[in-house]
């Protein structure tokens, strides 16, 4: 605070004056749940850009809030914490669209189309697989880069919607979150003085079940891709030929001084936006428009920055890369700096094409940073203001005393939102505990509420308080609200099918 205001807020102190307007629990609670739904709201009606309705939204309801000349620091503490995260996630963005430039990832492309087809509902399948797969890490981040990098160019060329991918992977993978080593388990283990195991392995048929539901999901949505484009273009007329192509299939551009066909325009990167010319077909007739910011592009097969006799070293240098992800024994940011500055020196070693480079994967990286720096306003106002703390409070003080018997079903209920709207930490280490300690009560044990409690995890993992799914949907260059709309309410489903099961065998009690 300045000076000036410090001595008129201590001369007001003197004169038993109280400047300062602090807002009741209450309506703590209240400003909490309606900025919350405010920001999801205009995002998702695309009034606005997240990045704009992270600062925006919260300013003014942290001014409500009563924060004052304090909010500045408020949000500064929030975006320090976060500056760690911002930087992984600009030079993992730019390491990996380095390597999908170079075409490491080419061969891969080449064999699971041969595997998959052109057929967009297997395609769709292999991604829910393979983001199931690599999810068994625990790690968010790890699992969005990988099935991103092997899966975003098969859905570019065959001009799927690359919100699929988003909303199949994180589907995947918050459902795969409860894993014992995942981080939801370890906290409520932690906070009840648990053991992660006890948790888990009763939690198995739920599991299961959500796993089950989450596939059919991805079915149904690749069938959806198959329909929507079934006779909606004959990739053959894009560039006038037949067969031959780099993926084993069409051959989809031919780059400079190709026949006619269509016409190709260098978006960001080797992205090419189709425009169609002399008889061709717009790709952005494959997508929806408001899907993604991708609609209307498909991965470059013949783009000038492949470097085939480079492909060895890259692999051995995304391996070593992918390794210490693992044994973390640096930090992550500090890895892909690393990797990333490599990566250019080696297949781009003059100074103009390393600056050709940067620019390319300039656009993706500012929308990324941009959106994590703003998230801190967010979580700043969340926590500085003590919206999160009376939050926490008033849902422990609202269940009736009769809805005692039923409050671990409660407890799984109420993860779903919450787990959504706070952090893990805040969830399990702020609520958890108190609801536990009043479930006690009634004969249920703390492993049973812990159980409960973990449900919630398909629907926390899409929340844009998650750094992960910033950086899904900032690789796949899919608007959030975009990846909301179509992930949020089969999370949904997922978690309550997923409580359902816990309750139905027996590991999640229910007693009247």
């Amino acid at each position: 605070m300045p000076p000036v205001l410090t001595a008129l807020a201590a001369a007001a102190d003197e004169e038993g004056y109280d400047l300062a307007f602090t807002p009741s629990d209450g309506t703590l609670v209240v400003l909490g749940f309606v900025m919350v739904l405010a920001f999801m709201a205009l995002i998702m009606t695309r009034r606005l850009t997240p990045m704009v309705a992270l600062i925006v939204v919260p300013t003014i309801f942290g001014l409500f809030a009563g924060a004052g000349f304090g909010l500045g620091d408020m949000v500064i503490d929030a975006i320090s914490s976060m500056a760690p995260t911002a930087a992984l996630l600009m030079f993992a963005i730019m390491y990996f669209g380095i390597m999908i430039d170079v075409g490491l990832f080419d061969p891969l492309i080449r064999l699971i189309t041969r595997l998959l087809g052109d057929d967009p509902a297997k395609v769709v399948l292999g991604t829910a697989l393979l983001a199931g797969a690599v999810s068994l890490d625990g790690d968010g981040s790890t699992t969005f880069i990988i099935t991103t990098s092997a899966m975003l160019p098969i859905y570019l060329r065959l001009g799927m919607s690359p919100v699929v991918l988003t909303c199949v992977a994180g589907l995947m993978n918050g459902t795969l979150n409860i894993v014992p080593w995942g981080g939801p388990t370890v906290r409520a283990a932690s906070a009840l003085s648990l053991e992660p195991t006890d948790i888990f392995v009763p939690m198995l048929p739920s599991l299961g079940a959500g796993l089950i539901i989450t596939l059919t999901f991805a079915w149904f949505l690749g069938l959806g891709e198959r329909r929507r484009l079934a006779g909606s273009i004959d990739t053959s007329r894009l560039d006038g030929t037949r067969g031959d192509g780099i993926f084993g299939g069409p051959r989809l551009f031919r780059g400079a001084g190709s026949k006619p066909g269509a016409a190709a325009t260098l978006h960001t990167g080797n992205i090419v936006a189709v425009r169609g010319a002399r008889g061709g077909v717009a790709a952005a007739a494959l997508v929806e428009d408001a899907d993604t910011a991708m609609a209307d592009t498909m991965l470059d097969p013949n783009r000038a920055t492949l470097r085939p006799k480079l492909i060895w070293f890259n692999l051995i240098l995304t391996v070593a890369v992918m390794v210490l992800l693992v044994l973390d024994l640096f930090p992550l940011a500090f890895v892909f700096m690393v990797g990333a500055s490599i990566a250019l020196i080696v297949n781009f070693p003059k100074l103009k094409s390393q600056a050709d480079e940067i620019v390319a994967h300039a656009p993706s990286i500012v929308g990324v940073v941009s959106m994590v720096l703003a998230a801190g306003v967010l979580v700043g106002v969340l926590n500085g203001t003590g919206m999160v703390t009376a939050m926490a409070s008033w849902i422990t003080e609202v269940i009736p005393a009769d809805m005692g018997p039923f409050l671990a079903v409660i407890t799984g209920v109420l993860s779903i939102p919450f787990t959504f709207f706070m952090s893990n930490d805040a969830f399990y280490y702020g609520i958890l505990p108190v609801l536990a300690e009043s479930a006690s009560h009634f004969g249920i044990s703390p492993v049973e509420m812990a159980r409960a409690s973990i449900t919630g995890q398909p629907v926390h993992l899409q929340s844009p308080l998650v750094p992960a799914i910033l950086l899904l949907v900032s690789l796949a260059n899919v608007n959030l609200g975009d990846h909301h709309k179509k992930v949020l309410w089969r999370a949904v489903i997922v978690s309550l099918a997923m409580l359902a099961v816990g309750v139905l065998v027996g590991s999640i009690p229910l007693r009247a």
